[in-house]
């Protein structure tokens, strides 16, 4: 009750009405000025600015055919390797002989390329569809390289075309040379399987690789040439590394996504 009298009695007193109001310092009006301007500028920014993300993923050097695997047609022993791996040959050039039960025969290429992979040797037994060799698909020593980036599919829908593509290649150090330049060709909308990617590439380890963690989605990225450097390609050093690229040479992509406005983010 003590209390409740001495709250009455300092309402009926009119002792300090008189008294000026003190709304807000000084200090307190600056900082309620910059968090109006920030809170603007944030806006406008939402609206208008725009922010870049990237997506990394593995990628491999190749020709634009791709590769096949070459699979013998008949059973027997190895006698003799008609060719040697790395060189480029016609298309039903002899590949290997063979002794089989009817007689000595010749394992030959379906298309022109050149041999990635050779898998039989002189006294090795052989059944008919082992897989005796990788060919990939080459007609000629200017032929242009490409890459080829293995997205996962749930990200593969923001890349669009002639997006900027940097590559770390594995064989280049890239602290000293820097990373290689491309532009996105192609994206294929399908998601690739183990399969898929071993008859592209030829090679069913980085069919297996690169389907580890789901179906990724094939990107096509045009390498940007350059007469200036020994590769013939882009770098984002100046010269780039001293030395051709090889084909089947693995690398990791960083692909530019589409821009997005920072308001999207907010919006259902």
């Amino acid at each position: 009750m003590q209390f409740r009298q001495q709250a009455l009695a300092k309402l009926q007193s009119p002792e300090e009405l008189d008294l000026p109001v003190r709304f807000a310092r000084p200090q307190g009006w600056l900082v309620l000025s910059v968090t109006v301007v920030a809170m603007a500028a944030a806006s406008v920014w939402a609206v208008t600015g725009s922010v870049t993300s990237t997506v990394a993923a593995p990628a491999v050097l190749t020709h634009g055919q791709g590769s096949y695997v070459l699979q013998s047609p008949l059973a027997g022993q190895v006698t003799a390797v008609l060719a040697q791996q790395g060189e480029r040959l016609p298309a039903n050039s002899p590949l290997l002989k063979v002794r089989t039960e009817q007689g000595d025969a010749v394992v030959r290429t379906l298309d022109a390329g050149r041999i990635t992979t050779l898998a039989a040797d002189v006294g090795q037994i052989i059944t008919t569809g082992a897989n005796v060799a990788a060919v990939e698909k080459v007609t000629g020593a200017d032929d242009p390289l490409y890459a080829t980036v293995y997205v996962p599919a749930e990200s593969a829908a923001g890349i669009p075309v002639r997006a900027a593509v940097d590559l770390t290649v594995q064989s280049v150090p890239s602290q000293e040379y820097g990373v290689l330049r491309g532009e996105v060709k192609s994206v294929d909308r399908s998601a690739q399987s183990a399969q898929q990617i071993t008859a592209f590439l030829g090679d069913s380890q980085l069919g297996e690789q690169f389907t580890k963690k789901g179906r990724p989605v094939a990107v096509t990225v045009e390498l940007v040439k350059s007469s200036a450097t020994k590769s013939g390609y882009r770098w984002s050093s100046a010269q780039g590394p001293p030395f051709p690229l090889t084909s089947m040479t693995l690398a990791s992509g960083s692909v530019r996504l589409s821009d997005e406005r920072p308001v999207d983010w907010l919006l259902p």
